[in-house]
């Protein structure tokens, strides 16, 4: 009996203390897990109070798995067990498992009450599970619980969360009390929906009901107009919430500023600035993201990273908003290594992160860097989605680096995310860059959804590799497609038809742009125009429509009627032109060295000299020729007449080997390419230095017979630009046949034979207006083909 008693009291007291711990504010994850165990022991497992309580102190801690488990051993749980686990599931926003515990709370035939439903139907605003929330919605006028104030809140709130406004407004209109909650989460879905006319009227109309705005009212009209882009209608309210003593809290400021730097306030930026002082508001690290933003926006470098140094403790997001600050603003290099910086520092990085750093590397022109970064991103155990492969694939596309790109394709289709629409189209971007144009069309074709930007970037890719016939079936389908032609398209078919010398559909397409779609043509489409006419030789009627352009003829179009003069020596328009040039673009050194080219064609070398005297004067240089060639997974540079290439002499060797076999074919080095006064000797060495020669060279040292060869290059691929090459005749004539290398633009497509039965192939393609394009090489064992395409 004795025995008993003390067995009862120790129970009791057990029980006791395991009431205790549950009424304590803090209890670690380690104490939650010896609870249980206590309650195990004690025979405790079937008290509902105590399970329910262990339930809540598992969710809080995250443990959702732990919590699930142990809902499933009650044999006979009661509708404050789940509503306790589902409540804290959509809080932490674990909203699937919230709607599958309520799904099995039914299965227990257990009704729903006011309690547990509005967390479910918080659940589905989350997930915009409009389906789920609708059998919600009926599963509540069947309880008879629809007319709670809560319930109803909720369900406008589902509605509005799902783009139901309508729902929303007629659920709303139900209501016998509506509370500030219930007008507020209507007000802010309309601006969210974009209806501004009509979330600014139910605004009034909620005051004139008695009902006066809170603090969450504002922010949620603020944050509706934000989500919208409105930035001029947020900076407005925020203004008038503090005229009319509404104090703006850190979520009212955070969300305004990144508009005002939109619309570039700066002054606006630096009073709301001063404020945030005032208020104490600089330890929020949303706000302090935010002020990092709108000074990036506004150009305020300086002050950006002030900002940033200020910050009590440094943030993800303040991070990320710092690097795009830099990015933004031309500090790129900057911006990598304060990225570097905060990896070292162990500040866990998000895909945000990784995928901005990214973007800003492509976006600037370190293609190398940006895949290198993505590497990393793995490495680091960060997952890319679909925003990172977009961001990344430009970058493959730039270099020519086709295998990262395919195997960027390959993780696409791994991470199930290939079928979305911006993938998508940076693939057929990707693609058509790399040469590879029937891989790009078998991405656009099996598209099941395409937007404008798909069909431009088809569009693009067949004009860049001047096929004029594809790219004009595109425009044609199209439009067929019901999808309506932007600037972009009609540049994208002008420039196909000015590839290929198409005048007349060019004149057609020009002038449907602005009487079939009220397009005007911008300076592109113009700079496609004299294309177009510089092509075929008609400069004199490019220098026309130059002189019609309605507005300011800008560098671009110069530069396009400059390159044209050197195509085919206009001496006298290619001074007009470069002296345009020289006013509008005084420091780059492409302009002068154009014109000294001129000269040098002429054999005008006191013209030369006295180019070459004021590039000397003002500091400039010409911009160097670079090369990129990717090789066993690795992107390879190499600069004109380079030596620092660990297998440069190996290189040349092969080169010279190379060279000697095409004299023996009959092949001479054509010197006329090379503009400068010089000895003829020394001519045919500056042709053996320049730097798609050597990563050709690279290539073949390190590729097995029959690979294909991609080189990409920063300038005009060599004589691409070049006069008619009148001495090259065929092999009957008995005449030397001039270097491989060098094009003839105004020439047929010829084969010779070569040595071992090789074979080469001559084409003039791509665009050879704008000073810096990127041409690729295809060169095969048994075929040589040379192909290009433009940066855009």
């Amino acid at each position: 009996m004795m025995a008993t008693k003390q067995a009862q009291t120790l129970i009791n007291d057990s029980y006791r203390t395991i009431l205790i711990q549950f009424k304590s504010n803090s209890i670690s994850l380690f104490k939650i897990q010896q609870t249980h165990g206590q309650i195990l022991k004690t025979g405790h497992s079937n008290d509902t109070h105590l399970i329910t309580n262990l339930l809540s102190l598992y969710s809080k801690n995250h443990r959702i798995s732990d919590a699930t488990h142990l809902l499933n051993s009650i044999t006979d749980p009661d509708i404050l067990s789940f509503s306790t686990l589902i409540s804290s599931c959509s809080i932490s926003r674990h909203f699937n498992e919230a709607l599958l515990l309520f799904r099995q709370m039914l299965n227990h035939g257990i009704e729903p009450d006011n309690v547990v439903t509005p967390s479910a139907l918080k659940a589905c605003a989350g997930l915009f599970a409009l389906k789920i929330g609708r059998q919600i919605h009926s599963l509540v006028k069947v309880c008879g619980f629809e007319s709670d104030s809560f319930v109803q809140s909720s369900l406008i709130d589902m509605y509005v969360k799902c783009g139901e406004i309508k729902d929303a407004h007629m659920m709303f209109d139900r209501m016998g009390h509506r509370d500030v909650v219930s007008w507020s989460v209507l007000v802010a879905g309309y601006a969210r929906q974009g209806y501004v006319d009509e979330a600014k009227v139910m605004f009034s109309e909620m005051r004139d009901s008695g009902v006066e705005p809170n603090l969450i009212t504002w922010n949620g009209l603020i944050a509706g107009f934000n989500y919208n882009g409105l930035a001029s209608e947020s900076v407005a309210l925020l203004h008038k919430m503090h005229l009319e003593g509404f104090k703006p809290d850190g979520t009212s400021i955070s969300s305004v500023l990144p508009m005002m730097g939109h619309i570039e306030d700066l002054k606006m930026g630096i009073q709301v600035h001063s404020y945030v002082i005032k208020q104490g508001l600089g330890a929020d690290k949303w706000v302090v993201s935010a002020l990092i933003d709108m000074y990036g926006k506004c150009g305020c470098a300086s002050e950006m990273l002030q900002v940033f140094k200020e910050m009590a403790q440094m943030d993800v997001g303040s991070c990320n908003a710092l690097v795009c600050g830099l990015s933004r603003n031309g500090h790129v290099a900057d911006a990598l290594e304060m990225f570097r910086q905060f990896k070292k520092q162990g500040i866990k990085l998000n895909v945000v992160s990784w995928t901005s750093m990214i973007a800003s590397c492509t976006q600037n022109g370190k293609d190398v860097e940006a895949l290198e970064l993505f590497g990393e991103m793995q490495v680091a155990g960060v997952k890319p989605n679909s925003v990172t492969i977009p961001c990344l694939l430009p970058a493959c596309a730039n270099i020519a680096a086709l295998m990262r790109g395919k195997a960027a394709h390959c993780f696409s289709l791994r991470m199930d995310i290939f079928n979305d629409v911006y993938v998508r189209t940076a693939l057929i971007d990707m693609y058509a860059k790399c040469g590879k144009l029937g891989d790009a069309r078998i991405c656009f074709d099996r598209m099941t959804t395409r937007n404008l930007v798909s069909w431009n970037a088809m569009m693009g890719g067949y004009a860049m590799h001047g096929k004029a016939k594809e790219a004009i079936e595109i425009f044609e389908l199209m439009k067929k497609d019901g999808e309506k032609p932007n600037f972009i398209s009609f540049t994208c078919i002008l420039s196909a038809c000015s590839q290929c010398g198409l005048a007349e559909e060019g004149w057609n397409y020009f002038k449907s742009m602005s009487l079939d779609y009220g397009i005007d043509a911008r300076i592109e489409h113009y700079a496609c125009m004299i294309t177009l006419l510089g092509r075929s030789g008609r400069i004199e009627e490019a220098y026309s429509v130059v002189k019609t352009i309605p507005f300011e003829p800008d560098a671009c179009i110069w530069g396009a009627l400059l390159s044209f003069c050197k195509v085919h020596g206009n001496v006298r328009l290619g001074e007009i032109a470069a002296n345009k040039l020289f006013k509008l673009e005084p420091d780059n050194p492409g302009n002068y060295v154009l014109l000294s080219n001129i000269y040098a064609t002429k054999g005008l070398w006191k013209e030369v000299d006295r180019v070459r005297d004021v590039m000397k004067r003002m500091g400039l240089r010409k911009n160097p020729g670079y090369s990129w060639i990717e090789l066993k997974d690795k992107v390879h540079t190499l600069l004109a007449g380079d030596r620092t290439h660990p297998q440069s002499i190996q290189i040349l060797e092969r080169l010279d080997k190379f060279k000697m076999e095409m004299v023996k074919s009959g092949y001479l080095p054509d010197t006329a390419l090379v503009l400068k006064d010089v000895e003829e000797q020394d001519k045919e060495h500056f042709l053996c230095g320049h730097s798609e020669k050597l990563a050709v060279g690279l290539g073949l040292l390190n590729t097995p017979p029959g690979t294909t060869l991609r080189v990409i290059k920063n300038l005009r691929i060599c004589g691409a630009a070049s006069e008619t090459n009148r001495s090259a005749t065929s092999s009957k004539s008995g005449q030397h046949k001039r270097d491989a290398w060098a094009f003839s633009p105004q020439e047929e497509p010829y084969k010779h034979e070569m040595p071992e039965k090789l074979h080469l192939q001559e084409y003039l393609v791509g665009d050879h207006i704008l000073q810096k394009e990127r041409y690729i090489i295809l060169l095969a064992r048994a075929t040589f083909t040379f192909s290009s395409c433009k940066v855009r």
